[in-house]
């Protein structure tokens, strides 16, 4: 592949574009592209996210942010008590006046057991063998020892805690900073009590905000940005919890306080902070316009602000006949071209023709309703190349004279 730009880049310039420019006019050719109205009712709803779905998965976050007990913590007297498990380490501290050990005040000695839960959830110690701890708080464990202690000593005093958490994870993915100190970064991390996904972001480093957007790749090289800068995606973190993904907008319960959009973590949770695209969501604009380049999605949401921002057409443009190309997965790299007519917006009022842009889509303008393919590519080349479509590809869809679709 020929490099054109540097590597950093060249990595970094989306296969959306990959994918669609190359067909986009040579498509022209043999096919004038679906008009708008069959478009919305023959593909429309698979620009919108399921509403079912969207509720779905919305019911469920909010539900595992009102949890009052799971496989880490139960709430006892209204605090949380976290639930030991294998591995843990605990500390059973014991003061009597008929036992060795350290001499204490008021006439007591205090003698501690440091024990680790087996794997078959139970612990033995000098009073008591194989007692179950599984899934019990250190105040269920301390009634249970008591009991058990009183048939040796008249008044026992008893104690446990967990000295050593060992028994539940969660992992983090993604977009955490990574602090000179300390555990921090992605990883995995031992959970103690009741937490949140946002209170285990924040104990890991938290997301990684406020690094340099740039609107394109020329302008990234032009500023000299040291790639890759990728700030975390806060609306869009994931939790896989039990092999089903969740898909959680973290930003409502930083910003605005929603704790619906917090959930409690389990054992074995994992958690993936994605990047934000790091020439933020973006368009293409290519053909008869003044200025042809890329456009972020913000500036450009749908096709009047699109061909607006590329500062309108030229003398030789054909307005009735605008591709935009738009790729779906379902067509196995084939993209849909739909076929908006720029004058029933104007002259009609129209306002269907004006298709809201998604990232990726690519905007072509033609010189005649058909569109001269062969033109087109030798104007383009230069572009296509400065933003590194690589040869291979274009050999894929293209003969010498054709395209091969």
């Amino acid at each position: 592949m020929k490099k054109f730009l540097p590597s950093g880049i060249s990595s970094l310039i989306g296969l959306s574009l990959l994918l669609l420019i190359p067909t986009l006019n040579a498509c022209m050719m043999e096919y004038s592209g679906i008009p708008v109205g069959e478009y919305e009712q023959t593909y429309g709803y698979k620009d919108k996210e399921d509403p079912a779905k969207i509720k779905e998965n919305a019911s469920a976050v909010a539900q595992m942010s009102r949890v009052r007990e799971n496989s880490v913590f139960t709430e006892k007297r209204g605090f949380p008590e976290y639930k030991v498990g294998p591995g843990d380490v605990l500390t059973i501290t014991f003061w009597s006046t008929a036992v060795g050990g350290a001499q204490t005040y008021e006439g007591f000695r205090q003698i501690n057991y440091d024990l680790e839960v087996r794997p078959d959830g139970r612990i033995s110690y000098m009073y008591g063998t194989d007692i179950p701890v599984n899934g019990l708080t250190t105040s269920e464990i301390t009634e249970i020892l008591m009991t058990q202690l009183k048939k040796y000593f008249r008044e026992p005093r008893i104690e446990v805690k967990v000295k050593e958490y060992k028994s539940k994870f969660a992992t983090l993915f993604g977009q955490i900073n990574t602090l000179p100190t300390g555990n921090s970064g992605p990883g995995r991390y031992v959970l103690t009590n009741k937490t949140t996904v946002l209170e285990l972001i924040s104990r890991a480093g938290g997301p990684i905000t406020g690094r340099a957007q740039y609107s394109s790749p020329q302008a990234a090289y032009m500023y000299g940005a040291q790639l890759p800068v990728e700030n975390a995606d806060l609306t869009k973190v994931e939790l896989l919890r039990k092999g089903k993904t969740y898909v959680i907008n973290l930003l409502q319960a930083m910003f605005y306080g929603d704790e619906t959009q917090n959930p409690v973590l389990e054992d074995g949770d994992v958690i993936t902070v994605p990047p934000e695209p790091y020439f933020a969501d973006r368009v293409y604009v290519l053909g008869q316009v003044a200025a042809v380049g890329i456009l972020r999605l913000r500036d450009a949401p749908d096709l009047l602000a699109a061909i607006a921002m590329a500062g309108g057409f030229t003398t030789t443009a054909i307005k009735t006949d605008i591709k935009i190309i738009r790729e779906f997965r379902e067509r196995q790299g084939k993209p849909i071209i739909i076929s908006a007519n720029y004058n029933k917006i104007v002259y009609q009022g129209d306002l269907s023709q004006n298709v809201k842009l998604k990232s990726g889509d690519v905007i072509y303008v033609p010189r005649t309703t058909i569109g001269d393919i062969n033109e087109f590519i030798i104007n383009t080349t230069p572009l296509l190349n400065y933003l590194l479509i690589p040869g291979s590809y274009r050999d894929a869809y293209f003969s010498p004279n054709n395209l091969r679709y």
